[in-house]
């Protein structure tokens, strides 16, 4: 991972000092809360419902040993025991006391982390594949050029106030993990027959209000060109994106308004008077940074697949757990592991001070003490020696994060909703346990077989309800929380196109969202094909017997 040197721990060390002295000005009324507003954003700090929230910078996912310890340490000092895990593959303290965040901020930077950009109208944290440099998959370690875009992007005097927020995801990988076309800016970085390496763009994806997919504006981008090409975007939506309306401010809205030729023709007008310019990357540069990056030594481990054959055969808990939450690695003798943390009775993505320094001595115990974030707001160990999974998974159960269940029905995404946020519409975590107990029976769990369960509080879709398979979003109804369901979404994995999801019908209340589920499932039940997919199933006959079923039971 990269490391910073002294100018970054300047840097990060100059902003903390910054802040004490505005927040000291703000609680002596020096300063008003709208004066206030801008440097709390710019520093991760959010007022919500009850309590302030600060969000925590974790470039593309990636934290080391120590700095989930750090994490794990402002959890059990500064907030109530516990942190979450975003969608943005960040870490989120729901109660800290703004008189004390320049503190948490100080411990942040001892371990050269932050919360620098993870608010505000600039570039937010640059997300990818939570597999990453290890994935046996992947074609280029994507990590590299996020750490470029990082450096470039933070403080940047040009783009520090843009019309909106602006988010960018690059995928390396056959299977895109990091959902790239819901995106301001999704890129897929590979190597072409002479090894060469370049980026596709996609430009204007992204869900809230107006869900888009976003369009292929520009093929093959040589690496030196990356951030020349990436500036003509950002130039072109700085001079033309909306800022009379934050709800037409998006990227996606330009994109759409100009259309995808239009706005490539902007953007190649701007490249030519940028391309080879100072941004333009060198050969020095881009070998510095992927020096951060080199892979680690892995010691030679035996192949034993008949004593993980034995162990699934013995366990079958632990069978499934290797089948859902394991996936190969690029180095034999090794394994990618997800510790989830959606189990029953506790909000997706919560995760303990005491599960966080337990998941930073796995790391340490069982790897090269590294551990990933995903943007389904789980754990991910990289590097885990196949002789020593069922160790781990022991380990992990009695820490209740050894839940067999990556990439199906009880894996939801959600966002804190209503109990947190002060911009939702309903409450989003008493809606994904009522469905976590209503399908219980694990069997009937791993029957159904691969499903996106995602749910938003609110139309900003910080749970990504657009592109699950089964999507839910929260409404207000004259006081009272409604739900809209939708069907067919994919945010791009396992070899599957992305797709915005489609409404199905009339909003149903909280007390029925289980029920439509439950009949939802039923139907896929009845019409599948053998192994055949939630989301294939749901492409081969459409919404309307979903909707006539559900309508129907509601009469």
């Amino acid at each position: 991972m990269y490391r910073y040197d002294n100018f970054d721990r300047r840097f990060v060390a100059e902003r903390v000092d910054h802040y004490r002295a505005q927040t000291q000005r703000y609680l002596a009324g020096e300063l008003s809360e709208d004066e206030f507003l801008q440097l709390r954003l710019r520093n991760g700090l959010y007022v919500q419902r009850l309590a302030p929230m600060l969000r925590v910078a974790v470039p593309y996912g990636t934290l080391s040993s120590e700095q989930l310890r750090k994490l794990a340490h402002i959890a059990r000092h500064f907030d109530r025991g516990y942190g979450h895990l975003s969608t943005r593959q960040n870490m989120q303290f729901n109660w800290p006391e703004l008189a004390e965040v320049p503190d948490i901020l100080q411990e942040l930077a001892e371990v050269d982390m932050h919360a620098i950009q993870t608010s505000g109208n600039c570039i937010r944290n640059v997300t990818t594949d939570e597999f990453a440099g290890v994935a046996a998959d992947e074609s280029v370690d994507p990590r590299p050029y996020c750490e470029l875009m990082r450096q470039w992007s933070t403080a940047h005097p040009e783009f520090d106030w843009l019309p909106r927020k602006f988010k960018i995801a690059v995928t390396g990988a056959a299977s895109d993990r990091a959902a790239t076309l819901v995106h301001d800016i999704g890129l897929r970085v590979y190597r072409d027959d002479s090894d060469a390496i370049l980026f596709d763009f996609y430009v204007g994806g992204g869900l809230g209000r107006t869900p888009v997919i976003g369009e292929l504006i520009r093929e093959a981008v040589p690496v030196r060109h990356l951030l020349t090409y990436l500036e003509a975007v950002m130039r072109v939506y700085n001079r033309y994106g909306r800022r009379d309306n934050k709800y037409k401010a998006r990227i996606k809205i330009l994109v759409r308004a100009l259309s995808a030729e239009g706005f490539r023709n902007q953007v190649d007008e701007e490249w030519a008077h940028l391309i080879d310019g100072p941004s333009t990357l060198t050969e020095d540069e881009i070998g510095r940074m992927e020096a951060h990056f080199t892979p680690p030594v892995y010691p030679l481990r035996e192949i034993s697949t008949d004593r993980l054959a034995d162990a699934r055969l013995t366990d079958n808990r632990f069978s499934r757990w290797v089948e859902h939450n394991v996936r190969p690695h690029k180095q034999p003798g090794y394994a990618i592991v997800t510790l989830s943390t959606k189990v029953t009775g506790i909000p997706p993505g919560d995760v303990t001070d005491a599960q966080m320094e337990a998941v930073a001595d796995w790391a340490q115990r069982y790897g090269f003490a590294e551990v990933r974030i995903s943007h389904e707001q789980n754990f991910v160990l990289p590097d885990v020696p196949v002789e020593s999974l069922h160790e781990l998974w022991q380990q992990a159960c009695a820490m209740e994060l050894g839940e067999a269940n990556v990439g199906l029905l009880t894996n939801i995404i959600c966002c804190p909703g209503g109990d947190y946020c002060s911009l939702a519409n309903a409450k989003s975590i008493p809606v994904a346990e009522a469905i976590q107990r209503s399908v219980a029976d694990l069997d009937y769990v791993h029957d159904l077989g691969p499903l996106d369960l995602n749910i938003s509080g609110c139309m900003n879709a910080c749970g990504h309800h657009h592109v699950g398979n089964i999507g839910i979003l929260g409404v207000d109804k004259k006081g009272e929380e409604f739900y809209q369901i939708s069907l067919g979404g994919h945010s791009g994995h396992s070899g599957i196109d992305a797709e915005l999801g489609r409404i199905v019908g009339p909003s149903c209340s909280r007390a029925d969202v289980t029920t439509v589920i439950q009949t939802i499932l039923e139907v896929f039940v009845e019409q599948r094909l053998e192994e055949e997919s939630f989301i294939h199933c749901y492409r081969r006959i459409g919404i309307e017997p979903f909707k006539e079923r559900i309508y129907a039971t509601a009469e």
